[in-house]
């Protein structure tokens, strides 16, 4: 196929009666208002989906469809075209077929982007259709910056060479924009910012600088540089978080914003020194991809409906409970904005504060100046709240506060790190909160964990292992064996790991008149036996089996997770 022809949008999807000339008529208006593309405003007025555009105009140009979350793209083909070129014409190299490429256009009736992409190519193209959201997603994945990132690191290498620097001068220097350690530290920001890690790790080894992603809750090797490049980037970091740069033999704590193709990042930064200099922990935390709402946090129905219900009672505590790094924030904010109207006062004491969130009161605790849990809490009591999280239950005092605050009238949300739902009430007892108290006070206990989901765009069918049949088969008793399994073969989506993203796993527990009694006897043995009576084998090696057996993750993901709450 050559040079495709002039078509207009509008006109196809009528005539494939995919519009009425009243939708089309109505779109254009709303075009002429807002100068936005006709596309968008047919997607956005829920007229027709982006595959169903896409479909359109394959049909009317003769050329095919391709869904690139199941297409396996190889990287040398696409990097034909630079990043720049890609995301201006909206398009990707799919395939070199040796006398032609195959390209893939969001908009293949763009006769301009077809022209240049023809000069710059060298080559005759054949073309085909693809959703422009698929499309960005995968130039996300595929133009990651890893060489630039090695280039950079040479650079900064060159640029110090034998002789030692002052760094406290190159921190006042005019133009620093463009000193290699800068474009060094936003190129890294922004690789990790596509490939969708949550942390990033800079560590002094004896010879070299290791930079590592953490990506759905693994770390992942980025790139090794030179050592001597540690102390210029370490110092860029500091100055960027405000920190002490002359002290280089405390641990120290701070954040700082970055912003990455127009999104606002917010990073919390701790430095520690280790036997080669300082190694940097970084977590970030965007803001522009907002606070989930609890539909989306792959809760189970039930267990959903019943969360609900007791989070709009008038009084009571909530504990979200599990290790670091297991998605408790997440679900505690997405109750908050749940609750978050103009009606409910909501304030919260946290340390650091992890999300920004309008229209509540976040107070963030500082032991330098002694404003500390308890203290916070004490002080939020008498600002009339109607719902206050209490970032985590650490001491007794605390524990203590939060409970009464409970009985008299305020919903409390918080954490605590236990490895079930089951053990919780006792671990506060532990912590010397009265008994009747916690009976009281206490109304609901979600425990959690993540677990990576197998990618789409590589799922493939998997024939068990016997020890992880037996592990299903424990849990799902004869229904293991009725069920296919899948797993990722690893592709250009998911940067060859099989999982892409992750999805919580619950267990409930709720504070029922006869659990509570059972909590009120003191006969430990009496209120184990009737909360796991009132939680009816709903557990989270429960719920991680359901999820292999629904084909969203692997019985080898589900098992390594499991392991941390087995007894």
């Amino acid at each position: 196929m050559g040079r495709p022809e002039k078509v207009r949008l509008g006109e196809i999807l009528v005539q494939q009666k995919l519009l009425t000339p009243e939708q089309l008529k109505s779109a254009l208006d709303e075009q002429k208002k807002s100068g936005r593309r006709l596309g968008r405003v047919f997607i956005e007025k829920g007229y027709v989906s982006e595959e169903q555009i896409s479909e359109a105009l394959a049909r009317q140009l003769n050329v095919p469809y391709i869904n690139l979350k199941y297409y396996n793209l190889k990287r040398d083909v696409a990097l034909k075209l630079a990043e720049t070129q890609a995301r201006r014409f909206r398009a990707l190299v799919l395939e070199d077929t040796g006398e032609t490429y195959k390209v893939g256009m969001a908009d293949p009736t763009d006769l301009m982007a077809y022209d240049e992409i023809v000069k710059i190519l060298r080559r005759e193209i054949e073309l085909a259709a693809v959703t422009e959201s698929e499309l960005l997603r995968t130039i996300d994945q595929t133009y990651r910056r890893t060489e630039q990132i090695t280039g950079l690191a040479h650079e900064l290498e060159a640029e110090m060479g034998e002789v030692a620097v002052d760094f406290g001068a190159l921190a006042l220097t005019p133009g620093l924009e463009e000193a290699p350690v800068v474009k060094l530290l936003q190129t890294v920001f922004e690789d990790a910012v596509q490939a969708r890690a949550s942390d990033i790790h800079i560590e002094p080894q004896d010879r070299k600088l290791q930079i590592r992603f953490r990506i759905d809750g693994v770390l992942h090797l980025q790139t090794e540089a030179d050592a001597k490049i540690a102390s210029a980037v370490v110092l860029r970091l500091k100055l960027m978080s405000g920190l002490d740069i002359s002290e280089k033999r405390l641990p120290q704590d701070g954040r700082f914003n970055v912003k990455v193709r127009n999104t606002q990042i917010d990073v919390r930064i701790s430095t520690m020194p280790v036997q080669h200099g300082e190694s940097v922990a970084m977590r970030l935390l965007n803001q522009a991809s907002g606070i989930l709402g609890l539909e989306n946090i792959g809760m189970p129905a039930e267990m959903l409906a019943k969360l609900r219900e007791v989070i709009h009672r008038p009084s009571g505590m909530v504990l979200v409970t599990g290790p670091t790094g297991s998605g408790k924030t997440t679900t505690l904010y997405a109750a908050l904005s749940e609750l978050n109207t103009t009606e409910r006062k909501i304030i919260t004491v946290e340390d650091p504060v992890e999300y920004r969130l309008r229209g509540i009161n976040q107070v963030q605790v500082s032991e330098k100046i002694e404003l500390t849990f308890d203290r916070v809490l004490r002080s939020a009591l008498r600002q009339d709240p109607d719902v206050i999280l209490v970032g985590e239950m650490r001491d007794q005092a605390t524990v203590e506060t939060g409970l009464r605050a409970a009985i008299t009238g305020h919903v409390v949300f918080s954490t605590l790190h236990t490895n079930d739902a089951v053990s919780t009430p006792v671990r506060l007892l532990d912590m010397g909160a009265p008994r009747y108290m916690v009976a009281l006070s206490l109304q609901l206990v979600v425990a959690q964990r993540l677990v990576r989901i197998i990618c789409e765009s590589c799922a493939t069918g998997h024939k068990l292992l016997p020890h992880e049949h037996e592990w299903l088969r424990h849990e799902l008793r004869e229904d293991a064996d009725r069920h296919r399994y899948l797993r990722g073969k690893g592709c250009s989506h998911c940067n060859g790991t099989g999982y892409m993203g992750r999805t919580g796993v619950y267990e409930m527990l709720e504070m029922t008149v006869p659990v509570v009694e059972a909590a009120s006897s003191g006969d430990l043995s009496a209120f184990l036996r009737a909360a796991r009576g009132q939680m009816a084998g709903n557990t989270l090696r429960r719920h991680a089996a359901q999820l292999v057996a629904a084909g969203r993750t692997t019985a080898e993901e589900a098992m390594r997770i499991s392991h941390q709450f087995e007894d």
